[in-house]
């Protein structure tokens, strides 16, 4: 496989993994009464739209063709989320670990692919951004959790 094609599987699992977490950010926020948890998950759904554009884009750049759609794993994980939800006492509080725990999970697969020492600086630079965003984003979740778990 052509280090091109390589660099492009890479981000097409990025871009992959982004389209599941937007669709679970969608879901969140349809599933939550709080405003405040509402409004920052479509927030975040609009970032992971967001960065689909940008990956695809680098995707192009190495003469690729970007992925469409969203993983088998990523519906199981909504439906997972969805019967949670609905089982705990807590339905936002049970959203809000589940998105935790696949913020974490993001941030650890950016940095895997970010290993890559060969890969042009704009990517890298692409991929940081965004992995900074998904952090920040994790950081934020966790304190709106900690919230909730205080009431």
């Amino acid at each position: 496989m052509k280090y091109a094609e390589e660099v492009a599987d890479k981000l097409n699992n990025l871009l992959e993994k982004n389209y599941d977490t937007e669709k679970g950010y969608k879901y969140a926020a349809e599933n939550v009464e709080n405003p405040e948890l509402k409004s920052f998950f479509n927030e975040r759904a609009q970032e992971r739209y967001d960065f689909g554009h940008e990956l695809k884009s680098e995707i192009r750049n190495f003469g690729e063709s970007p992925e469409k759609g969203s993983s088998f794993t990523g519906d199981v994980m909504r439906s997972w989320m969805n019967l949670k939800s609905h089982i705990s006492p807590n339905k936002e509080e049970a959203i809000l670990e589940e998105t935790i725990r696949g913020e974490k999970a993001a941030v650890e697969e950016y940095n895997e692919v970010m290993k890559d020492v060969d890969m042009p600086p704009s990517t890298q630079n692409v991929l940081m951004k965004q992995r900074n965003a998904i952090t920040a984003a994790l950081n934020k979740v966790q304190s709106l959790e900690l919230r909730a778990s205080n009431k």
